[in-house]
């Protein structure tokens, strides 16, 4: 890309976009509307630097490697902080989100599903990491707010002998359930509703559509299993609560 050829109408879009989103926010008087204008231009610092490194990172098995952990580690973070930080509530995140991402990559790899390399371990480990963040968060956040709100019904199913993780589990199943909604309708409509950007790279990258939505489908099963694993292990973690829980930030 060259400057002003391509980068400059892509600075102004972006920048438009951005503008747009902020007044829609202030018109409609939404608490921390600067919040996603921040994470745009965050995003595209983060892009920049990571499409420099990938640049010569991508065919190295071990700096391959490297740029998972990092990935891994800030999405980590970033879910636990979201659910409440301490240490307990870090080292449930890492260890549900290690956990079902490694099954549904092994599974992938495993099965042939996908050539095992260090490009396509990049590729599908940073996608199925990035959901099962997103997941993971939902998860946590659903579980804490629904118990939060159906206090007086766990005291109540505990005042009559069932255990922590009983009386929450109605709320927990419910919490992994609707975690994975986005992640399903994302997955049922692919095709109808959206084209993802994994489908829509590969093409521009010139591979044929049949090998894009292969390609693709792949990555969706993977995002479904690694994020169910995910949810399950989290709210599970999560459920046998004595205590009514602190409101989320």
């Amino acid at each position: 890309m060259t400057w002003p050829g391509e980068l400059l109408p892509t600075l102004v879009g972006v920048l438009a976009l951005i503008a747009l989103t902020t007044v829609v926010l202030g018109m409609a008087r939404v608490p921390h509307r600067w919040a996603p204008a921040l994470a745009i231009l965050r995003g595209a610092g983060q892009l920049a630097v990571i499409s420099l490194v990938l640049t010569g990172v991508i065919s190295d098995p071990l700096w391959v490697g490297a740029a998972l952990v990092v990935m891994f580690g800030v999405a980590a973070a970033t879910a636990t902080r979201r659910i409440g930080w301490s240490t307990r509530h870090a080292a449930m995140v890492a260890g549900g989100m290690a956990t079902g991402i490694l099954i549904a990559l092994v599974v992938v790899f495993a099965t042939g599903a996908i050539e095992f390399s260090a490009r396509y371990v990049l590729a599908m480990g940073g996608i199925v990491i990035g959901n099962a963040m997103s997941i993971a968060t939902l998860a946590g956040r659903r579980f804490t707010e629904a118990t939060i709100d159906r206090w007086d019904e766990v005291e109540g199913w505990m005042a009559l002998g069932a255990t922590p993780r009983q009386s929450t589990l109605d709320i927990a199943r419910n919490a992994i359930y609707n975690a994975l909604i986005p992640s399903t309708d994302q997955t049922k409509t692919t095709g109808l509703v959206t084209l993802p950007g994994a489908f829509v790279g590969a093409i521009f990258g010139g591979v044929s559509p049949l090998e894009a939505g292969r390609f693709q489908i792949v990555v969706l099963a993977a995002i479904m299993a690694a994020g169910s694993i995910t949810a399950v292990l989290i709210v599970t973690w999560l459920s046998p609560i004595t205590r009514k829980p602190v409101p989320l930030g």
